[in-house]
């Protein structure tokens, strides 16, 4: 009886073994961006806005940057005229963004994103955008971000102007605690929808002109023929 208890067990510690793995990625999956989906997406998206290959975006995230700091990466090296991986390089060495943004002759006013706030903006931009709304232009070069303020002043840049979306809008879903591989996903997923929408119309109104225009064909024949 002992024996078969022990080989019971045995049999069930090594089902946990062989399951736990699994269960354990896929929670971890889901838990960075929602999905294997929004992390792809969010890597073309990037790409096409910074307008560089998938393999560049990709070969960034596997030398250890973070999945949201990959737009942070890419603007960067634009504005300094750089290749991504010096911005990557310094950072691995353990440098913050703000002292990388010094580091190359850029000053923190870059980071600006112009947006209708109404009222008092809380976080996680209450802080930058406290600092522009008391300060005046001039001074905005003296803000030091910190990293968070950072990700989230370029992921906002990003996601709004790749998509022409309101910037107001992404900091709400923000606020709300969302991820910005969430917040690309639902974006792009409601531009792709109004695209089908539209091209849908489009198509439709044509195939009402070209139907107008056999009938007008048909009647003129026929009167003709009359």
């Amino acid at each position: 009886m002992t024996r078969i208890l022990l080989i019971i067990i045995g049999c069930f510690l090594c089902f946990i073994t062989a399951t736990f793995p699994v269960v354990a990625e896929t929670q971890w999956g889901f838990g960075l961006s929602g999905g294997s989906e929004g992390i792809t997406g969010f890597n073309l998206s990037v790409g096409n806005f910074y307008r560089v290959p998938e393999r560049e975006v990709l070969f960034v995230r596997d030398r250890g940057i973070h999945q949201e700091e990959l737009p942070v990466v890419f603007f960067l090296a634009q504005r300094a005229n750089v290749a991504p991986g010096a911005i990557v390089d310094l950072r691995l060495r353990g440098m913050n963004w703000m002292d990388i943004t010094l580091h190359f002759g850029l000053q923190p006013d870059i980071y600006y994103v112009p947006v209708r706030v109404v009222g008092k903006q809380g976080p996680p931009y209450g802080n930058a955008y406290g600092y522009y709304k008391k300060h005046p232009k001039r001074e905005w070069k003296k803000i030091r971000f910190k990293d968070d303020e950072i990700v989230n002043q370029v992921n906002l840049k990003f996601i709004s102007e790749h998509y022409g979306y309101d910037p107001a809008q992404v900091m709400k879903h923000r606020s709300e605690g969302r991820r910005f591989t969430e917040i690309d996903r639902d974006v792009r997923e409601q531009r792709e929808g109004k695209k089908k929408d539209k091209d849908w119309k489009e198509d439709r109104k044509g195939q009402q002109r070209h139907g107008k225009e056999e009938k007008h064909k048909g009647k003129g024949k026929r009167g003709k023929e009359d």
